[in-house]
């Protein structure tokens, strides 16, 4: 294995710590760049500096709110500031998270990811797209979210996924010699999920009992796209990679 150079953006975030980890234990250089070692990929502050070098930009950096608006400006410009950057720097390539659904979304922070992905293809480097299912992680986030004791949890179906695993499989994506520099027209990008469908609810229920909240399932019709959700517009394709751990069993690990 030759040894590479990568810059992960959103490097200490919830999925690019997962990242920059893989990266390190298959002995790959990393740099990682985010606001807390002196990198803005809005502002620029930092950038052409942390691409010396570098080979490929991975890119996990997300918006922290699901405002549509605010969410497709941000990654409006942190995708130009990137390919820019990194054009100048002589990257080779970028690979990105995006959500799956994001083609059939219409609002919400999902639907700004086709902005994301848009800019990413059309932009100067070659870019590779990972569609990833919501993650493990996530369900902590939406209780965390809720005042009391009592917590409302839509109860749509989803294909929860490990961050770790979506951080193996963008780490396989940025290093397979065979996997073209871009998609061509046409192609189904590449998706990644867990083992299995179950419920936000359901998954909020697990890890509730062990924070001593109750949870509730309700229908969806109070988050953007619920209908479509609802119908199972967010779950993977056919042809999705699957990889544990379940909920279940990633709980179940956790100290």
């Amino acid at each position: 294995m030759s040894i590479r150079r990568f810059a992960v953006a959103g490097a200490t975030g919830r999925l690019g710590r997962h990242v920059v980890d893989v990266l390190t234990e298959r002995g790959h250089q990393v740099v990682p760049m985010s606001r807390a070692t002196g990198v803005d990929i809005i502002t620029g502050e930092g950038l052409a500096e942390s691409l010396t070098g570098v080979d490929v930009i991975i890119d996990v950096a997300s918006w922290h709110a699901s405002d549509q608006e605010a969410a497709t400006e941000f990654f409006r410009t942190a995708t130009r500031n990137l390919h820019e950057a990194g054009q100048k720097a002589g990257v080779g390539q970028i690979v990105v998270v995006s959500i799956i659904g994001t083609d059939k979304a219409t609002s919400g922070f999902i639907a700004a990811q086709q902005v994301h992905e848009e800019d990413n293809l059309s932009g100067p480097l070659p870019a590779r797209i990972l569609r990833a299912a919501q993650f493990h992680e996530f369900v902590g986030q939406l209780l965390d979210w809720q005042d009391g004791d009592v917590a409302y949890i839509p109860d749509l179906p989803i294909q929860l996924v490990a961050c770790r695993t979506v951080a193996e499989e963008l780490a396989d994506l940025a290093t397979d010699p065979a996997a073209p520099a871009q998609p061509a027209p046409g192609t189904p990008i590449p998706e990644i999920a867990g083992p299995r469908v179950e419920t936000m609810a359901e998954a909020a229920t697990l890890l509730g009992a062990r924070r001593g909240i109750t949870v509730v399932g309700v229908d969806g019709s109070g988050i953007p796209d619920g209908e479509l959700a609802a119908s199972g517009a967010f779950l993977p394709s056919a042809h999705a990679k699957l990889a544990g751990p379940t909920f279940q069993e990633w709980l179940d690990a956790q100290p």
